[in-house]
């Protein structure tokens, strides 16, 4: 799956979305072009922002898809939930349909834990549709849950790995976002 990210700068996307702010801790001041602020980010002080950052500059479909993958990366560390999880957020970016949405959103609202992979399928849940059930009006969800949803499953799922890893492990979590953006 390829992507162009929606924001040719990375202050373009922090001005759309104001919680990137509050989920990175970062604050580009310049004209640093949005994809290449990712490695900027990935190389700070606290290189784990740049998964939130990575979260917020897909759209939302791309940034629940990566979130599979950087969980992929790690899936003999997760649970037999989480692998669920995954999958039914995994069936919904391959049908972004309704139904999929629902069921992802359903199951990941009544798991008992709120793990990795519950994380990525409420990412999938929040991606559009309503908050609210058929019955009543829609509530469309706010913009900034699926990326802080997704930013949430793959920082826990790096918390996962052990320290003499995590580094590497983090790389290619990134990597893993760059090689979906089009260039």
């Amino acid at each position: 799956m390829q992507v162009k990210p929606h924001f040719s700068l990375a202050r373009e996307l922090f001005a759309a979305m104001p919680t990137l702010r509050e989920d990175t801790g970062l604050d580009p001041q310049g004209s640093e072009a949005a994809v290449a602020y990712l490695s900027q980010a990935r190389g700070s002080a606290t290189p784990e922002n740049a998964l939130a950052y990575a979260a917020y500059l897909l759209p939302r479909r791309e940034a629940v898809w990566w979130g599979c993958t950087c969980l992929g990366h790690v899936l003999g560390l997760l649970t037999p939930g989480d692998r669920g999880m995954l999958d039914l957020a995994a069936r919904w970016v391959e049908d972004p349909d309704e139904p999929q949405r629902s069921a992802a959103l359903g199951q990941a609202m009544a798991a008992p834990e709120k793990s990795a992979g519950v994380w990525i399928a409420l990412a999938a849940g929040w991606s559009g549709g309503s908050l609210a059930g058929p019955e009543v009006a829609r509530v469309p969800p706010p913009a900034f849950l699926t990326p802080r949803a997704v930013t949430i499953g793959t920082q826990m799922a790096l918390a996962k790995v052990g320290r003499a890893n995590r580094t590497a492990v983090l790389g290619s979590f990134v990597d893993s976002c760059l090689a979906m953006i089009a260039r």
